[in-house]
């Protein structure tokens, strides 16, 4: 059976790395998440990266009020991927999210999927515990027969803690840890 594979970066901005929400787990991230970006092109995986996308409103938005920090505001250096990661993801498609999870991945990876294919969606990025959890559910929702998986090496969560809770969260939900 023909396998169709994609590797999704989420959020791999700068904003979230060494900026307004920026942790030193995510910049610890980085590197590693490079290299498996390079070797996930090399096999041939289809590469997608989601940008965590806000307007100036941001803070009157019901996010902005439950979360008071300006991030990611469209066109601003903290929106932009981080160079690192944008230099490994060379030409790939960009997905546009105004929150957690992004609707528009299972319907861009439905169009592309062949019948018969075997389906493999790896996932890195940030944050583990808010954003990539949300897209690995979302995943594996409409995708019930796929290998989701997250990559818990080239991921960082708001915390540590927070990190950890949601890679259990992933395995409770059938999700693979790669």
């Amino acid at each position: 059976m023909e396998e169709k594979r994609y590797l999704i970066a989420v959020d791999m901005q700068n904003d979230f790395i060494d900026g307004s929400l920026g942790t030193p787990e995510a910049q610890a991230i980085v590197t590693a998440a490079a290299e498996r970006i390079r070797a996930c092109k090399a096999m041939g995986y289809s590469l997608i990266a989601t940008l965590d996308t806000h307007g100036e409103n941001y803070l009157d938005t019901s996010e902005g009020k439950k979360l008071p920090v300006r991030h990611c505001i469209r066109g601003t250096a903290g929106w932009a991927l981080n160079p690192v990661i944008r230099e490994a993801l060379g030409d790939c498609m960009l997905v546009e999210k105004n929150t957690f999870g992004s609707v528009r991945l299972p319907e861009i990876i439905q169009e592309e999927l062949k019948p018969d294919q075997q389906l493999t969606i790896e996932l890195i990025g940030l944050c583990t515990d808010i954003c990539v959890v949300s897209n690995a559910l979302l995943l594996k929702a409409h995708f019930p027969e796929a290998d989701v998986r997250v990559r818990p090496d080239c991921c960082a969560g708001v915390t540590p803690e927070k990190h950890q809770a949601a890679l259990a969260t992933l395995q409770s939900c059938q999700i693979g840890l790669a």
